[in-house]
């Protein structure tokens, strides 16, 4: 066997077990652990979507989060200990789903246990758990923090505590709850419908974009790539007892206001109208407020500071022609997240004429 050029440069061979891997997030958090080394298994629901990450390197795991799963035993052909679990599913409302992800971890936990790895269970929220802060300008104006305390909006509520009961399987494995702030890049997530209604707009008689909101609203993203970066930065701190038990936000270096993306969507688009203060809901273009109307500053100082931990992609505001480009190309090839969230928010697409 040949001798390593460095035999310093490798550390062990570790695995990784992620849901929701053909998610948004999921996906990746996969590609990110796959870059770093590490064995990498993503579950899927779909055969039909095992392809798309087996072209990646990630090896597909079938099935279906539920409580008569297959996944363990799908698993196991290929691994009976996983390092790391990382939860990247989204489902509303939440509670039975997280039932069910306790269950499999569980399972999981004690097969790799017992084969001598304890996990690390990197379990997925988010910022809105908090609710809103003020917006830019306002006194008093202050981040969140992984402190502040909890006040989701409803729709979320069942996530928001759900994912603090991850904390309650110590026996069996160490966990963390992560919190990023809303994603952009490639398909974009849910900032897709900023360039869908920009564009929409440009296609309106005045080629203006109408938002019934503070431009003092503070938009606060992250890249997805430094987002899974963030995971994977976690996932391989030495130190495990100074991430178990603990809630991580992920965050940008800092934040947007809506002003400042006012001004380059007007650019971007050819809004000759620009990007204007509506006077009313019914005078905005419909769907505005549901994309814009959330301020919120996160601080993720604690990541930082204890892994060294940093976000290097420009920010939407700093690179908004590159990420446009990339979101039309993605929603060209039918990409399933651009067609999932249009989905979901179908009769605001609709009404907004996209």
């Amino acid at each position: 066997m040949a001798e390593p050029t460095d035999p310093t440069a490798r550390s062990s061979k570790k695995s990784v077990f992620v849901t929701g891997a053909n998610g948004y997030l999921g996906f990746a958090v996969c590609r990110a652990f796959v870059r770093a080394g590490w064995h990498t298994y993503g579950l899927v629901r779909r055969p039909e979507s095992a392809n798309a990450l087996a072209a990646e390197e990630i090896i597909p795991i079938i099935g279906s989060v539920s409580p008569d799963a297959s996944i363990p035993e799908n698993l196991y052909k290929h691994t009976q200990t996983v390092d790391v679990i990382v939860s990247c599913t989204e489902q509303i409302p939440f509670g039975a789903h997280y039932e069910a992800l306790a269950t499999l971890f569980r399972e999981l936990a004690q097969t790799s246990n017992a084969h001598g790895v304890r996990p690390l269970v990197l379990f997925s929220s988010g910022c809105k758990d908090y609710g809103m802060t003020g917006v830019h300008g306002e006194p008093g104006l202050a981040p969140h923090t992984e402190e502040s305390p909890l006040r989701p909006v409803d729709f979320l509520r069942e996530r928001t505590y759900s994912s603090l009961k991850i904390f309650e399987h110590s026996g069996l494995f160490d966990a963390a709850v992560i919190r990023p702030t809303p994603l952009f890049g490639y398909s974009s997530s849910y900032y897709g419908f900023v360039l869908e209604l920009a564009a929409a707009a440009a296609q309106t008689p005045e080629s203006a974009l109408k938002i019934p909101v503070d431009f003092n609203t503070i938009i606060h993203g992250c890249h997805i790539d430094d987002c899974a970066e963030a995971y994977l930065a976690l996932a391989e701190y030495p130190e495990r007892g100074k991430v178990a038990g603990q809630c991580f936000n992920i965050s940008g270096c800092r934040y947007e206001t809506l002003g400042e993306l006012a001004t380059v969507l007007a650019t971007e688009y050819g809004l000759h109208g620009g990007v204007v203060r509506a006077t009313s809901a019914e005078d905005s273009m419909p769907g505005s407020d549901l994309v814009f109307g959330f301020s919120q500053w996160v601080d993720s100082t604690k990541i930082r500071q204890l892994t060294g931990w940093a976000d290097r992609r420009m920010l939407l505001s700093e690179n908004v022609h590159a990420y446009r480009l990339a979101y039309e190309e993605a929603a060209r090839r039918g990409d399933q997240g651009i067609l999932r969230v249009k989905e979901r928010f179908g009769s605001v697409f609709a009404s907004a004429g996209i």
